[in-house]
């Protein structure tokens, strides 16, 4: 008899397992206690090194809110990778990132950021003449946003607020 091997379509199902356990806040122990595996067993799904039977699906899109057609991505044209949010997304740290840069308010801060990752990921020699650039050309837009140590404190609006 044949073994089973997991295949890329099971690292894609346990990545997108991933991504919605981690998006509503849930430990790989509490989905673990759920479903009734042990923490060890959800990590073996979600790195893909173990095939998720259909039953065992079931109970997971349940714990986790979606149908189990949402735990596979759609098949377009073309090969996944890094055209594919989810691939992208079940990136080590991924998450991570676009969650702090969501919690980032500033325009500016933002854009910094963006250039920041794609300036490290291009590691080309002239990176840091890169960033310096930016800094130079941006002077002009530094005037659209307040420094946030030039803006007042909270407990310094109320009491300016005050009559």
């Amino acid at each position: 008899m044949a073994t089973r091997k997991s295949g890329p379509l099971d690292a894609m199902v346990g990545a997108r397992i991933s991504i919605l356990r981690v998006s509503r806040g849930m430990s790989q122990a509490t989905l673990a206690e759920r479903i009734g595996v042990t923490f060890q067993q959800v990590q073996k799904y979600e790195r893909g090194t173990t095939r998720v039977g259909a039953s065992r699906l079931s109970q997971i899109a349940s714990m986790l809110g979606v149908s189990v057609g949402e735990l596979f991505e759609s098949s377009g044209a073309g090969s996944p990778g890094l055209n594919s949010p989810v691939q992208l997304l079940a990136e080590p740290g991924a998450l991570r990132v676009l969650k702090a840069y969501a919690r980032t308010t500033s325009p500016r801060v933002r854009l910094c950021i963006a250039k920041l990752v794609e300036s490290i990921a291009s590691r080309t020699p002239g990176a840091k003449a890169t960033v310096a650039l930016f800094n130079a050309v941006d002077r002009g837009e530094r005037r659209k946003f307040p420094r946030e140590d030039s803006l007042p404190q909270e407990d310094e609006r109320q009491s300016r607020a005050a009559p």
